[in-house]
């Protein structure tokens, strides 16, 4: 099957993305604070993340507000670790403990069930997170699901769906702080509305980044390769970042740890090698500003998505796609994927080339739900 795919499309979601975000915070919110009984939370000891590409980002993303604000640790996993090699090694050591969520907007990834059954077996408690009440996922679960309303979208490299999974799982997050009394009721609302603040600082940033990253994308058309650095939360947006470049122009793209750049990438022998340091305020910033100095030494074109009042690592870039408002590290990733995505739509129109490839020749595939589902590879 081969149907025509528009970076247009692309780039009108993610301008959207915020709006659209903000109209389903409410009923996000609602649905996270049913779906687990205070039986249940109080019960935790431990949680785990999973699912497949952009859901397994954003577990990634999402790890550090399960530990700060639920105050529990938590294990992001793709959904084949889980199911293939974790699950039989999960400890169980109460009633519903740990807490398993899968995450599928699609609800059919067939590894992502896999991973839910298998837990489901080992007697964790399970959750699914998906949009489709009725598809693989939902059933691994045995209908223990948060279902998502995203709203219907072109089709394009998903950005919705990511930030929407990403904004359910930090209320998740919240919501086991608070009924864990890891702070009293009026903290969690507090935390609740610094988070839908977020989305007006999307928006500013969208503005601020949207005609930088059209014109990096124009000097960029003919470059084959590219590199994202992230820490901490951030290492899941350096690879979502990099997902979104290799489906919406089909270039080569990297995602990696700041510190692991200087154990592998530090060594390619491409000297001017765009690369991405995603560095917002917080623990690991100094760490990337060391780095920085050493990747312009080297001959790196460096690309800073920092704080637009940042005076370091802004100082030593070649270019700097400035996320504009404060917003505390756990939440940050929502804010700090924008360049890449922005970037990754401007490279489609600069190169010609569409997203997924069209889904032509070779690359054809089957669609559900709204959403792509590589059927040969994902089944």
């Amino acid at each position: 099957m081969s149907e025509s795919l528009f970076y247009e499309d692309m780039l009108a979601e993610i301008q959207t993305q915020p709006k659209n975000l903000s109209g389903l915070f409410e009923a996000t919110d609602y649905m996270i604070r049913d779906v687990l009984t205070p039986k249940q939370i109080l019960s935790l000891h431990r949680v785990f993340l999973t699912g497949c590409g952009d859901s397994h980002h954003a577990s990634l993303c999402a790890e550090l507000a399960f530990e700060s604000i639920a105050g529990l640790p938590c294990e992001p996993m793709t959904a084949m670790q889980l199911a293939r090699y974790a699950a039989d090694h999960i400890p169980t050591p109460f009633p519903d403990d740990p807490l398993v969520v899968g995450i599928s907007v699609s609800g059919s990834v067939a590894r992502t069930a896999e991973a839910i059954a298998q837990a489901r077996k080992r007697s964790a408690l399970v959750l699914g997170l998906t949009g489709n009440p009725d598809g693989a996922l939902a059933k691994a679960a045995q209908g223990h699901i948060a279902q998502m309303h995203i709203p219907a979208l072109p089709k394009a490299p998903g950005t919705t769906s990511y930030a929407a999974n990403l904004s359910a799982l930090l209320l998740l997050a919240i919501r086991l702080g608070e009924i864990r009394n890891v702070y009293h009721q009026t903290v969690a609302n507090d935390l609740r509305a610094e988070l839908r603040g977020v989305y007006e600082v999307m928006a500013a940033t969208i503005e601020a980044s949207d005609g930088l990253a059209s014109q990096l994308a124009d000097e960029y058309a003919s470059v084959p390769e590219f590199v994202f650095t992230g820490h901490g939360p951030n290492f899941g947006s350096a690879l979502f970042s990099a997902a979104k470049i290799i489906e919406a122009s089909g270039a080569s793209a990297w995602g990696q740890d700041t510190e692991e750049w200087a154990h592998l990438q530090y060594f390619c022998k491409h000297s001017p090698t765009p690369t991405f340091v995603i560095a917002p305020p917080g623990s690991g910033y100094s760490r990337a500003l060391e780095l920085v100095h050493i990747m312009k030494r080297i001959g790196r074109r460096v690309i800073a998505v920092v704080d637009r009042d940042d005076t370091e690592i802004a100082r030593l870039a070649d270019l700097v796609l400035p996320v504009v408002g404060k917003v505390r590290e756990a939440f940050s990733p929502l804010v700090y994927t924008l360049a890449g995505e922005l970037f990754a739509a401007h490279h489609s129109r600069a190169t010609g080339e569409p997203p997924f490839r069209s889904f032509a020749g070779v690359y054809a595939a089957e669609t559900t739900s709204g959403n792509f589902i590589y059927t040969e590879a994902v089944e």
